[in-house]
């Protein structure tokens, strides 16, 4: 009888968890989580209601706030045929609005958002064995057809990743790794009320610009570096050299930094037709390790990125 009893509550337990697992979660947002073997852990941040994510590294504390990403940070488009962009959601940060209904499922975290125009969004958030892979699917219901459409996946790196006049950014040109920002080196002896704030940005796909530095009359100083990357990858080392985050894409214009968050760019766009869905995603490697490891990583997992 023991036995029957044990085995009929060990199945109770495991439908509770498979449940769970599946089941959408608004309010218990708090404690959504998840965690690969070596301890690295994916995490939803409670303390806003619009999506943010949380990656804290083995050993540390569910509270520490090293890499938070905004999921995503904004999404804009462009229709057919029109000249400028519209914004269809933007991050704001606090308790404002409704929260999205999250999910787990296995090692993802995702919620779907109604966005303006009868757009639906899928985002998903996977944490893999190195890093986070993130997903945007867009699925349009209308009769409105976009010639271009991103979600902006928004890292944000503090404590020991906080790289303020980015001496520990880099990216990668065909002779080899760079800092971003090596073709400003009075950035390192400014004071901080003038070098910030600022963005600086490398080419991948686009035109390198011919202007290297731009005011754009919103109090931003934009920087763009004078070579194109030969990859769409973008990197910070920790302090102590030993931890790096790298951003990376299938594709994308460029990619660049705003210093004064240390966050990362790499964002993908794409066309949407009236009634076709498009995905997009982005990885952040997450790695105890080298920019060359890290490079070499991203280059092989490229092609599995849509």
């Amino acid at each position: 009888m023991c036995h029957l009893n044990c085995f009929t509550a060990a199945l109770c337990l495991i439908a509770v968890a498979s449940a769970y697992e599946q089941t959408p979660t608004g309010s218990g947002r708090d404690s959504l989580s998840v965690q690969n073997p070596d301890g690295l852990r994916l995490l939803v941040a409670a303390e806003n209601a619009h999506p943010m994510l949380r990656i804290v590294l083995p050993g540390y504390a569910t509270s520490d706030k090293s890499i938070e990403v905004l999921f995503p940070e904004h999404v804009t488009a462009v229709k057919h045929g029109s000249p400028a962009s519209e914004q269809l959601y933007r991050f704001i940060r606090g308790l404002q609005g409704e929260p999205p209904a999250w999910r787990r499922a296995g090692r993802s975290l995702e919620y779907q958002r109604e966005l303006p125009g009868d757009i639906r969004l899928l985002a998903r958030a996977t944490l893999e064995d190195d890093g986070v892979r993130f997903r945007y699917e867009f699925t349009n219901g209308s009769a409105v057809a976009y010639d271009m459409i991103y979600a902006v996946t928004d890292p944000r790196l503090t404590s020991m990743f906080y790289d303020p006049r980015l001496e520990r950014t880099y990216v990668h040109h065909a002779d080899g790794f760079d800092l971003l920002a090596s073709e400003t080196p009075r950035r390192l002896s400014l004071p901080l009320d003038q070098w910030l704030p600022a963005r600086y940005l490398a080419s991948f796909t686009w035109p390198v610009p011919s202007q290297r530095v731009e005011q754009r009359g919103d109090g931003i100083t934009y920087y763009n570096k004078s070579r194109a990357v030969d990859q769409p990858f973008i990197a910070t080392l920790s302090r102590d050299k030993a931890w790096v985050i790298a951003s990376f894409a299938r594709t994308t214009g460029n990619v660049w930094s705003n210093p004064e968050l240390t966050c990362q760019h790499v964002d993908p766009q794409t066309p949407l037709s009236p009634g076709q869905r498009a995905s997009l995603e982005v990885k952040i490697l997450v790695l105890r390790s080298s920019l060359d490891d890290a490079l070499q990583r991203a280059i092989r997992q490229r092609e599995s990125l849509k």
